[in-house]
């Protein structure tokens, strides 16, 4: 009789377990090429602790920021190795060459000059500084994936780009070869326990760092419209299947520069849920500026059809190991949400 009742419960078991998907920008870029990856072989201090917070959290699903991109992909494969060593397996991984620091040969900021960081697609002293990658304990359908990295601003639906008295800033030409993406964005399918999921990440633009023109205001809303305009069916195919937009979007809702009205309306998309939204108890900040102070620029934003059983910001109490990692780790925090599939009964 037992043994028929395990059976039975079986697959009420395999749905309740939740999957946890997280996002972190891990600040681990370095300088130069070679360098992360010389780092991480090393047993560098912030590597280090960038290992114990993703183990502490353990992460099915995590999108990581600010973590150099190589041609053969030895410094992501180096640091899954550490995380391996430290107990915490992602067999399936994907990156591919970011805009960051993809070199024009065009003055892109309009300081008057061409071949700087600030010149190539996306901010960066060397290809890939600064780019993104997405681990996994689930198969990733790397055949379906879609990807927007090279979508030119100027093709983006309802794209406002930046313009003076002159005419298209820096130059028309300029704007003619411009990508949206400061990194990248992906739409990356997982095949997970709860069912097939789309994984929708990115990592936007600063708001800051331009003038009186607000380029990168402007590039840093379009960046984060591209997930309305792909919600809309308006860009690539329209997810047709649950997703969660995990990543790094520079905009905090209510604080700092830039048109925060942007996130704010991503946040009330009712295709999507906040998992944070009005609990006051819940500290939201997820990096600490020294000139700006607190913000929330990190999201994980599961799509309405989804069930939410927790969600958090990974901040341990001070004086305790996990937090002397977490801030030697990186000025921004791990966010993470444990979604299911809602019980057919509750409807």
């Amino acid at each position: 009789m037992i043994r028929i009742l395990l059976l039975l419960l079986l697959p009420v078991m395999a749905q309740a377990e939740p999957l946890r998907i997280a996002t972190f920008n891990t600040e681990l870029s370095r300088d130069g090429p070679g360098l992360l990856l010389r780092d991480i072989q090393r047993g560098d201090l912030q590597v280090q602790a960038v290992v114990d917070v993703l183990v502490a959290v353990r992460p099915d699903v995590v999108s990581l920021q600010g973590i150099d991109w190589d041609m053969d992909g030895l410094a992501l494969a180096a640091l899954v190795g550490q995380l391996r060593a430290a107990g915490l397996d992602y067999p399936y991984h994907f990156s591919a060459q970011p805009n960051a620091g993809l070199e024009t040969s065009l003055d892109l900021n309009g300081d008057g000059r061409a071949y700087g960081p600030a010149d190539a697609q996306g901010w960066g002293r060397f290809t890939g500084q600064g780019g993104l990658a997405v681990l996994s304990q689930h198969p990733i359908r790397t055949k379906d994936m879609q990807t927007f990295t090279d979508l030119l601003w100027r093709d983006l639906p309802g794209a406002q780009l930046p313009v003076t008295d002159d005419g298209p800033f820096p130059s028309e030409q300029a704007q003619r070869i411009q990508r949206l993406s400061a990194v990248a964005h992906w739409i990356v399918p997982v095949d997970t326990p709860i069912g097939a999921l789309d994984v929708m990440t990115f990592h936007a633009a600063p708001p800051v760092f331009d003038g009186p023109e607000d380029r990168n205001g402007l590039r840093n809303r379009d960046e984060i419209r591209l997930w309305s305009a792909v919600l809309d069916g308006k860009l690539g195919r329209k997810p047709q299947r649950p997703f969660v937009i995990a990543g790094d979007a520079n905009l905090d809702p209510a604080r700092g520069d830039g048109r925060s009205e942007t996130i704010q309306a991503l946040l009330d998309d009712p295709r999507l849920q906040d998992p944070h939204a009005g609990d006051p108890s819940q500290d939201q900040t997820t990096v600490v500026w020294k000139a700006v102070g607190e913000m929330r620029v990190d999201y994980v934003l599961p799509s309405a059809d989804l069930k939410v059983v927790a969600a958090d910001v990974f901040w341990p109490e001070p004086g305790t190991p996990l937090r002397d990692a977490a801030e030697r780790a990186s000025r921004h925090r791990l966010v993470w949400v444990d979604v299911a599939v809602p019980d057919r009964h509750s409807h």
